[in-house]
């Protein structure tokens, strides 16, 4: 018989956590959608991975924000955190809870960044956890991990106008917004000449096994191109060369959307000059610097130094070139993006794999042959095509190694061998995809 209690999961924490909201309105559609699907294991994964974040990593604080654990690591990634709520947004308009646990996470999420926008990672208190041997120019006790990722100031803006689309609700936008956007426009300025105004570096020389900044933790050599420097991708591995394309690409999202709503969100005249100013590098950057001429036809890179060197492959951590549709940048048929979309599902990427039990997109992030679910989750909400997407349900579906929950990477021949057994950001991503198929008249 199938397992339908969260708190006995195989691999998922079944402590506590303290959320005082009920979603009633929530949980009673959701139970609803779930009884209409097709098949009891689909039922459980939904069930699961639709309610992991909320019944298993999610602390309602005594000041009304929100601290979300990624799974099975103790702290809150500004990334991470974002997607898992995006699956209760839909909700919002129903459930004043939703609208609670997205205010309260976006206001914890603001603070974060305020306290220190180059880190990646937090903690719930000022505890003093996390990487404390790492070397770098600034140190919080709130920070787990310093790891300077655009697409983690980008994430929280991302979710803030998701939710204003969706309810109208501008409220998000409040002092603790513009404190951070404050932050996160100096930051992304310095980081548009890195070598000659940032002060940041960061290097983990205890721990040679784990590859961080090189150059004294500086970062290779880089050129000026209008880009923002990118220490570390959204898989926390380091980067190869210092602009990452798909995290700048998601950049000019968030602040388009900010420039075109400025009146709304109540941006002050000389923070929007700032905004459009390096929005409008940035923009130059990618059409001088994205697209490489390759054998298959233009594609975009995935980084490069502005230096000649381009590194040509893809990641399945998000932001990633696959995912670019599902992030705004693009439509899912524009000609330039299905190129690069097919060099991404070939062998030519250096991250795909073809194995016994699945293919998809892996990471240098885990071992070699390793397929994350994220990235079969992406392919689906990128695909117009119904067969492909029937695919990577079906995959997703037959990949769980009988855990009723989605992983972060399995071996492409064998399913059983995966790593991360609790991954909230995977679980979401599972639910959205059946969401989408749902949504758009689908057999699921």
């Amino acid at each position: 018989m199938l397992n339908t209690s969260n708190s006995q999961v195989r691999g998922q924490s079944s402590a506590p956590v303290r959320n005082d909201l009920n979603y009633i309105a929530m949980r009673r559609a959701v139970g609803e959608f779930t009884d209409s699907l097709i098949g009891d294991k689909r039922k459980l994964l939904f069930k699961n991975c639709f309610y992991s974040t909320l019944d298993s990593a999610t602390e309602l604080l005594d000041d009304g924000s929100v601290f979300m654990y990624t799974g099975d690591i103790p702290a809150m990634w500004l990334r991470d955190s974002s997607v898992q709520v995006m699956a209760y947004l839909p909700y919002a308009n129903i459930d004043d809870g939703v609208k609670k646990l997205v205010k309260g996470l976006l206001k914890r999420q603001f603070y974060y960044i305020c306290i220190d926008p180059y880190a990646n990672a937090f903690n719930l208190s000022a505890n003093n956890r996390g990487h404390k041997d790492d070397v770098t120019d600034f140190d919080s006790p709130w920070v787990w991990e310093r790891k300077f990722e655009i697409d983690s100031l980008c994430y929280p803006l991302w979710l803030a106008q998701k939710y204003a689309d969706l309810t109208a609700d501008y409220s998000v936008f409040d002092r603790g917004f513009l404190s951070a956007l404050a932050c996160i426009l100096d930051t992304f300025e310095t980081e548009q000449f890195h070598f000659e105004k940032s002060k940041y570096i960061h290097s983990r020389p205890l721990y040679p096994q784990f590859p961080t900044l090189d150059n004294n933790g500086k970062g290779s050599p880089v050129g000026y191109t209008g880009l923002i420097w990118n220490g570390y991708r959204p898989s926390d591995d380091v980067c190869t060369y210092g602009y990452l394309i798909p995290s700048n690409m998601f950049a000019t999202v968030v602040l388009d959307w900010l420039g075109a709503n400025h009146s709304k969100v109540k941006i002050p005249p000389d923070m929007l000059g700032k905004l459009n100013r390096i929005n409008g590098r940035v923009k130059e950057g990618l059409a001088k610097y994205a697209v490489v001429s390759t054998d298959a036809g233009d594609i975009y890179a995935y980084e490069t130094d502005g230096l000649g060197n381009y590194n040509l492959m893809d990641d399945a951590n998000v932001p990633s070139l696959l995912s670019l549709p599902y992030l705004g940048y693009c439509a899912p048929d524009d000609p330039l993006y299905l190129n690069t979309r097919k060099f991404i599902l070939s062998a030519k990427n250096p991250y795909y794999y073809n194995g016994k039990a699945a293919k998809g997109v892996g990471s240098p992030h885990t071992p070699d042959k390793y397929i994350w679910h994220i990235a079969i989750a992406i392919q689906l909400l990128t695909s117009a095509d119904g067969a492909e997407r029937r695919e990577c349900l079906r995959l997703l579906e037959s990949t769980d190694a009988d855990c009723g929950v989605m992983h972060e990477g399995f071996h492409c021949d064998n399913p059983f061998e995966f790593t991360r057994p609790w991954f909230c950001w995977a679980n979401t991503l599972y639910a959205m995809a059946v969401t989408d198929m749902k949504e758009k008249g689908e057999r699921v």
